[in-house]
């Protein structure tokens, strides 16, 4: 986008806009307009969705909500200054005052017109990024049931906690792995763990029989198993503060490249090209492409094959417009100083894995549909990465570390839970963690399902973290319970956190007893946080040089606020070109999130202080619907 133009609203003609206190402007068209998702995924039109619902087509959302979406984009578009935070007390209104209410729907629910909006545009909407594909293998409900090939009895464990069991069980998860893959049981009992357990090869499922029967008692620390690990970005942090789990999924080749660099005090980049992101091969450069297609042309397509696990590697250039366009665009983000967001810019190039679908000539089908447009001042390219961690899972136990006290802010000494990093396709299910400094992780890990996961006991830093460029992953059915202990002096509870330009994330589904939708800075964008109880006690993270709390297309829809308090749940004032619906009423207290964008966000409010009257009321299964 040459600087200057309009912002970057990702497409489609908007009727006019309207702030906070209800004026509104004429329409426009942003430079992205017109380009409406040529992504080809799914089935045909009718075909059952994954869920048992109808699969909805875009043609046939074309013809059903095009004509309502029209009627209501007329009133305004509800948009938000982030000149000041008060403006997050007034709600969305309409260009003739009014507030922004929905269409009235049964049993007293309404529906929003974002949501009519969105599925006129779903896959290139302005505020709205489409989910319905985010999880382990597109959001399958189901995980395979692969063949159990080892018992880890069989191999010594003791189920009465009197011995080290983590021998056992890393002996009869290599035996899985060396035979190809297969499920290791776990059964019920408490094994006494004094060394990680590792999963390091693919269509490895290690299981135990119920959270609530099979428990992992963890003895030691990271620091304790491999040594401190400092950060690369200086300073005397600890980066067990946010990676590296006791149960730790990563490929062997990957883990063993860590592991050397840790002990050698060589602190690693932790993603899919390298501890020096040096690993990688150019596979073919492409073409431009909007955000929302499904389908890329390249410049020779001899390289790639169906079912190939690439990587989309956008780098950026000198007057920062790809971090610019994560941030929605147009003056805000023009006049947003990058150059001395030094993490900020250590996250890019933009590496995004994908699946191909198909190849047609020089024509390449991709599993999702883009989430970023595609331009030549990118130097956008398909590329090769280390070996992925695919097809594996952990299942039905339960991690308890030794009680330690929660150590303070940054220097953890690495009681983890449960870590995925370069995996793709991966899932957890059924697992609970107790007295960790850090829950469960998504480091540079990509399309991964955690479901029925809870994390409890004496307090934690990070219950989840999703970072290091974590994309298409989704946490469902989640809680966080609240600590057992007072936290002690100069320590810091987070919540939900998404950073490191991480995209199409998605929480939903939650119970937070404690905790916050933090956003670690860092540039995350798209992701999405829905159907969710929060006692909205914590603080977000990051440090200054780690860059905005949001970009572009930040969603949080029907969010029960039990404690009242606005931080980072209310991001109408705070996030570019993002949508707040069905939130309860809330107010400014215990604040430190401040906007990082100056002028119009663009930003949507609707059905204000109605928590559970929206329907759809949880914005990720009603997307799952949405197919191409």
């Amino acid at each position: 986008m040459p600087r200057g133009q309009a912002a970057d609203t990702g497409g489609g003609l908007m009727g006019g806009t309207g702030n906070g206190n209800g004026h509104g402007t004429g329409g426009h068209r942003g430079d992205g307009g017109g380009h409406g998702g040529a992504g080809q995924h799914g089935g045909a039109p009718g075909a059952p969705a994954p869920d048992g619902g109808a699969r909805i087509s875009r043609r046939g959302l074309l013809g059903s909500a095009a004509a309502v979406a029209a009627a209501f984009t007329a009133v305004g578009t509800g948009t938000a200054s982030a000149a000041s935070t008060a403006s997050r007390a007034s709600g969305a209104r309409s260009a003739g005052g009014a507030p922004l209410r929905g269409r009235p729907g049964a049993g007293g629910k309404a529906t929003p017109v974002l949501w009519d909006e969105f599925l006129a545009a779903p896959f290139t909407h302005p505020q709205i990024p489409y989910v319905g594909r985010a999880g382990y293998r597109g959001g399958e409900r189901t995980f395979p049931r692969r063949r159990v090939v080892a018992n880890v009895l069989d191999h010594g464990a003791r189920p009465d906690g009197s011995a080290d069991a983590a021998p056992a069980i890393n002996a009869a998860v290599a035996a899985a792995g060396a035979a190809g893959g297969g499920t290791v049981l776990v059964p019920p009992g408490t094994y006494r763990i004094d060394d990680l357990i590792r999963i390091g090869e693919s269509g490895v499922v290690l299981r135990g029989a119920g959270s609530g029967r099979t428990k992992l008692y963890a003895t030691k620390s990271l620091t304790d198993l491999i040594g401190a690990y400092g950060s690369r970005y200086g300073g005397d942090k600890s980066s067990w503060s946010w990676a590296g789990g006791l149960v730790w999924l990563c490929p062997t080749g990957r883990w063993d490249s860590l592991k050397a660099a840790i002990q050698a005090r060589a602190w690693p980049f932790e993603g899919w090209t390298g501890n020096k992101r040096d690993e990688w091969q150019t596979l073919t450069t492409v073409e431009p492409a909007r955000r929302g297609e499904g389908t890329v042309t390249v410049a020779d397509a001899s390289r790639l094959h169906e079912g190939d696990l690439v990587l989309l590697r956008l780098a950026d250039d000198a007057d920062h417009t790809l971090l610019e366009h994560m941030a929605g665009g147009g003056p805000g983000p023009e006049a947003y100083y990058w150059d001395d967001k030094t993490k900020l810019t250590s996250y890019v190039p933009y590496e995004w894995p994908v699946r191909v679908a198909a190849v047609q000539g020089r024509r390449v089908r991709l599993e999702r549909p883009l989430p970023l447009d595609v331009r030549p001042e990118w130097d956008p390219r398909l590329t090769t990465h280390v070996p992925e961690l695919t097809g594996s899972g952990v299942e039905g136990l339960t991690l308890e570390c030794v009680e330690t006290p929660q150590s303070q802010h940054l220097l953890d000494k690495g009681y983890n839970g449960v870590v995925f990093q370069c995996a793709y396709d991966c899932w957890a299910d059924d697992v609970v963690v107790r007295n960790v400094d850090n829950g469960f992780g998504l480091v540079a890990a990509s399309a991964c399902t955690l479901r029925r996961t809870r994390v409890g006991g004496r307090g934690e830093h990070h219950p989840y973290f999703c970072r290091e460029g974590s994309h298409d992953n989704l946490i469902e059915d989640f809680t966080i319970e609240e600590r057992t202990v007072p936290a002690p002096a100069n320590t810091q509870l987070h919540g939900i956190n998404v950073e490191g330009l991480s995209s199409y994330n998605v929480w939903s589904g939650g119970e937070m007893q404690m905790g916050t939708f933090d956003s670690h800075r860092g540039l995350p964008f798209a992701n999405v946080r829905t159907d969710i109880t929060v006692n909205n006690n914590g603080q977000h993270g990051g440090d200054a040089s780690a860059g905005p709390l949001f970009g572009a297309r930040f969603t949080h829809w029907n969010i029960r606020v039990t404690n009242e308090r606005a931080g980072l749940v209310r991001i109408d004032g705070l996030a570019p070109y993002s949508a707040t619906v069905a939130i309860s009423t809330v107010r400014e207290f215990g604040q430190i999130d401040v906007p990082d964008l100056t002028g119009d966000l663009h930003s949507r409010l609707e059905l204000y202080g109605r928590p559970d009257e929206v329907e759809p009321a949880n914005l990720y299964d009603a997307q799952r619907r949405v197919r191409d």
